[in-house]
């Protein structure tokens, strides 16, 4: 029998309800009084206390506030640096917690399973935490549990969503956000699904097979459940212990990690969409562990091809297709001053590929890599928005922007200089729009994973 505590019950939603609309409502008070009234508050004191509320909620909200602080001017930055942070300070559930939700998933004879089991959680995360155990065989083994009644905070944290949106829309008609929305809601729901997460995990070992710089733990279907995930335990250090490194040594890093990303991207259609700096670690022999799939896009071949006609437009200054990229992606109704702006972003993602030669990803400005684009592209789109209304993102720009700005900026901590075009073309090659469908139709369909929607 289910634990009580997983139990979509009208206590627990309302409970929760009360406790994010109070929180929201605080945020939309205090910046509609700062903008409206004159008032001023201690904004960076106000963003504390607003971590330390959502994060003690745990759930969804956490990554949702992440991702947020990717959208230029979504919030002011003193809160999205404190949204950025609330994974990182997510406190974990106790034993007594931890003791009933493995008898609900495992059964009352669920420690006999293990060898040992520690009781402190190793890592805490918006939806569930982990634990290190260690199998009958020897092996350790890294488990994965739920938090409970995860789908009731879904429910009541994409609701309270649509009111950050509302209250950002209000003030700035530049940005629609309805696909954004509906693209964080798809995702969140299918991050409850463990079993869907094992096979994503089990998908990306077989792809990233020939790899010899990324490993990808192994599951443990017996001791997984749908809201519990037992894999192999990989070691690693962090890779921010290596920003001192030899500059060799963090290249060969950073080659790895955009092997790991962007080989399942341009030759499945497929990317891991959470470069959460917990999401790998370094082996001593320079490779990588890539962990968690529970963020996992998958992409229709032909919004990979948009990506690559993009490149192409913009290494020949071809405006055309540029647009063409664009529509492919279902931007719709561009006028020519909106596409100039765009490009501006897109020179900005793709400048590292356009030129042939050594060079560093980018630069870091104001803490955050591709602020300063980003609010000048925004700037422009606002005074555009005027007269042509505002622009439509495509719900599948969330995690794609997300997963380049977030390797981006670990490119940067590991200060790696690399001829990123010529690795780009190598990995492109003679990219064929009906070879990658047909590979990836046959490798999702080996995994029962659904076509992108």
């Amino acid at each position: 029998m289910k634990d009580d505590l997983d139990r979509n019950s009208a206590a627990g939603k309302i409970l929760r309800y009360g406790k994010v609309s109070g929180t929201m409502a605080g945020l939309a008070a205090k910046l509609a009084g700062e903008r409206y009234l004159g008032l001023t508050i201690e904004r960076e004191d106000h963003a504390r206390q607003l971590m330390e509320s959502l994060g003690n909620l745990k759930g969804p909200l956490m990554k949702v506030g992440q991702i947020l602080a990717t959208i230029p001017e979504a919030l002011p930055p003193e809160y999205a640096r404190a949204f950025q942070e609330l994974q990182a300070h997510a406190p974990s559930m106790g034993w007594p917690f931890v003791k009933r939700r493995m008898k609900a998933e495992l059964g009352p004879d669920w420690e006999t399973k293990f060898t040992s089991f520690e009781r402190g959680a190793s890592a805490a995360a918006s939806l569930g935490q982990v634990h290190k155990a260690t199998g009958h065989d020897g092996r350790l083994l890294a488990c994965k549990l739920q938090y409970p009644d995860m789908r009731a905070a879904i429910d009541a944290d994409l609701n309270q969503l649509k009111m950050i949106f509302s209250l950002y829309e209000r003030y700035d008609q530049t940005i629609k956000t309805s696909q954004i929305h509906e693209e964080l809601a798809a995702r969140l729901y299918e991050e409850l699904d463990y079993r869907l997460e094992a096979r994503f995990c089990k998908l990306y070992g077989s792809i990233l097979n020939d790899e010899p710089g990324v490993h990808v733990p192994e599951v443990i279907d017996s001791l997984s459940t749908d809201r519990l995930l037992t894999a192999t335990w990989l070691e690693g250090e962090k890779i921010l212990s290596f920003v001192d490194a030899h500059p060799q040594q963090r290249n060969e890093l950073a080659m790895n990690m955009f092997r790991a990303w962007y080989v399942p991207l341009y030759h499945y259609g497929i990317i891991h969409g959470d470069p959460h700096l917990g999401n790998y670690t370094v082996r001593p022999d320079n490779t990588i562990n890539l962990l968690d799939f529970g963020c996992v896009r998958v992409f229709d071949p032909s919004f990979i091809g948009g990506v690559i006609d993009l490149y192409n437009a913009l290494m020949t200054d071809n405006t055309e297709l540029a647009v063409h990229a664009y529509e492919t992606w279902g931007f719709k109704n561009l006028t020519r001053e909106q596409v100039e702006t765009l490009n501006i972003w897109a020179n900005f993602l793709y400048g590292p590929v356009l030129e042939d030669k050594i060079r560093p990803i980018g630069e870091v400005s104001g803490g955050v890599y591709g602020r300063d684009t980003a609010e000048k592209v925004h700037k422009k789109l606002r005074e555009l928005s005027r007269a042509a209304g505002g622009i439509s993102v495509p719900r599948e720009f969330v995690f794609m922007d997300r997963a380049a700005l977030g390797l981006g900026s670990v490119f940067l901590h590991l200060k790696a200089e690399i001829n990123w075009h010529r690795v780009f073309n190598d990995l492109i090659g003679d990219f064929d729009i009906d070879a990658l469908r047909a590979k990836q139709e046959k490798t999702l369909a080996q995994f029962g994973i659904p076509l992108a929607a």
